[in-house]
């Protein structure tokens, strides 16, 4: 069957199919594609994850992007300016049109970037922004409250939402703009943007549908895929298995467990690069008055066995972290390496009158994170060996984001990458005072906080000369290590599997924002 376009991008009420694999079109330009999880909303600013950036990618454009040595290509931008030391003049491309049919202006840029200035989640990246001015249609002045070396990198978060589309009231009376966190609201059903494919069908949980723009302005992009039907398959097994039996085209992520099967499959291709996702574990100082103290934080920093985890559970996909910051980031400091040492661990816990250790709750995604669950019941085993009992609960990653937002375990598992592709980024959202008004420390589940290194970081996001901003940014590094302000584990290295006439290279990269409007398919 081929999928029918619907008027503008919203969400269709026709019945939809349940079953775990959906039929597709079997046009040549069709693709099926099974990711873990799929988006938990259309409105791109409701969350700041993988998943809506993913989502952004194909239905939105942003202002610039990445390339794959992290330099940055005009999209909606062509061109860009540094006018003084606080104001950037960007011009704007004059054919662009959104999926409602409504012409993509300055104006359009001025109301997102003021949006994504009270999105709970984007806020505090967007903090340094003073103000957004329309010069013209196709002329945009971006000013900052202070010198800020990071404009560009904000720039690639900057998707220009339809503001005429997003305007006014719905049915209900409610605002079309109103950012609602885990709730329904206007935007996270219906979607107008300025990217290759419109949604046409969307079943939470069950399939998310989507149709090349017959008006997308990008015409020297190969892009050749006209359908695309996203599944999401939580379990790993069922995944793969999905590929290799050739019910879908294209998955991620490859479980670490399945490399060498997929690898060794003639019929489908395996791309695998290191990554710069952290995953780590928040001690919550608030709900555990124990882990106020640094020496049981340390404690339980060398009872983990990162490189363990790394070897046995990963299959040695995935990097043992000491610290947020990758190498290759300004923020790395090359001489942190994991500390595991059990002895060690138990000494500071005598020393801190823990002894006999406590009782804690741990809870974590079960399908958010390559082998999240199994992480977790081995730190729980792991710190079993200190005396701490843990009560884990692990839940899907669509109901484990409510649970997190409201801090409801002791112990809590995250993933991040730097939405800046800098140090700063990991520190401002995860280790940062909380402060609702400014967005800082908004996932910060540790409650851990540290005037003195919010400062450091806060002047080192003014400071224009880099070798002088990374030496700051490293001795932030050095702090939070030395303060066992949360439990790194590893950075999660990526991998994509495809069916071997789906040309996934060129458009994967180390942000994990495959960039599908520019996907080849070959004929077989």
């Amino acid at each position: 069957m081929t999928l029918k376009k619907t008027l503008l991008a919203s969400v269709i009420g026709a019945a939809m199919t349940t079953a775990v694999l959906p039929s597709v079109a079997t046009a040549e330009t069709s693709l099926r594609m099974a990711y873990d999880a799929d988006p938990v909303s259309l409105d791109i600013h409701e969350q700041l994850s993988g998943g809506i950036l993913q989502l952004s990618h194909m239905t939105f454009d942003p202002l610039v992007r990445w390339n794959k040595d992290l330099s940055f290509e005009p999209r909606l931008a062509t061109e860009w300016e540094q006018v003084d030391d606080t104001t950037m003049r960007m011009t704007l491309r004059d054919d662009v049109t959104f999926h409602s049919g409504n012409a993509f202006t300055a104006e359009d840029v001025v109301w997102t970037i003021e949006r994504l200035k009270r999105s709970p989640d984007f806020k505090a990246i967007f903090e340094p922004i003073e103000s957004v001015t329309a010069v013209d249609d196709t002329t945009v002045e971006i000013t900052t409250t202070k010198p800020y070396p990071l404009l560009l990198n904000l720039a690639t978060y900057v998707f220009p939402m339809d503001s005429a589309f997003y305007s006014g009231t719905d049915e209900d009376g409610d605002p079309k703009d109103e950012i609602v966190k885990n709730g329904n609201s206007f935007a996270s059903s219906h979607l107008s943007g300025t990217g290759p494919y419109v949604v046409t069908e969307r079943q939470q949980g069950v399939r998310i549908a989507f149709e090349r723009f017959d008006d997308y302005w990008d015409e020297d992009s190969p892009g050749n895929v006209d359908e695309i039907v996203m599944t999401p398959i939580s379990e790993n097994a069922t995944r793969v298995a999905a590929l290799l039996s050739g019910d879908v085209d294209f998955i991620a992520p490859v479980p670490p467990n399945d490399l060498e099967r997929v690898r060794e499959d003639e019929d489908v291709q395996l791309v695998t690069m290191s990554g710069t996702r952290i995953i780590l574990f928040h001690m919550n100082q608030e709900r555990v008055e124990a882990f106020q103290d640094p020496r049981v934080r340390q404690a339980f920093a060398y009872a983990i066995n990162q490189e363990g985890i790394a070897d046995r559970l990963m299959k040695g996909f995935a990097t043992p972290a000491a610290q947020f910051s990758p190498e290759g980031y300004a923020g790395h400091v090359e001489s942190l390496e994991p500390r595991y040492d059990l002895e060690k661990a138990k000494q500071l816990m005598a020393e801190a009158g823990y002894e006999d250790g406590f009782e804690i709750t741990m809870m974590a995604p079960n399908n958010r994170y390559v082998n999240d669950a199994k992480i977790a019941q081995a730190v729980a085993a792991m710190l079993a060996r200190i005396n701490v009992t843990v009560d884990l609960k692990t839940l899907p990653k669509a109901q484990y984001w409510g649970e997190y937002d409201e801090r409801v375990a002791d112990m809590m598992m995250i993933g991040w990458h730097s939405d800046t592709e800098d140090s700063a980024n990991f520190h401002e959202y995860l280790t940062a005072c909380p402060d609702a008004d400014t967005g800082a420390g908004q996932y910060n589940a540790g409650n851990y906080c540290n005037p003195e290194l919010d400062k450091l970081v806060a002047e080192a996001n003014l400071e224009v000369d880099l070798e002088k901003r990374a030496e700051m940014l490293q001795q932030v590094e050095q702090a939070l290590y030395d303060d066992a302000a949360f439990v790194p584990l590893h950075w999660q290295d990526l991998a994509w599997a495809s069916a071997a006439n789906v040309d996934i290279e060129p458009v994967l990269n180390v942000m994990n924002f495959p960039y599908l409007g520019d996907l080849v398919i070959h004929e077989e």
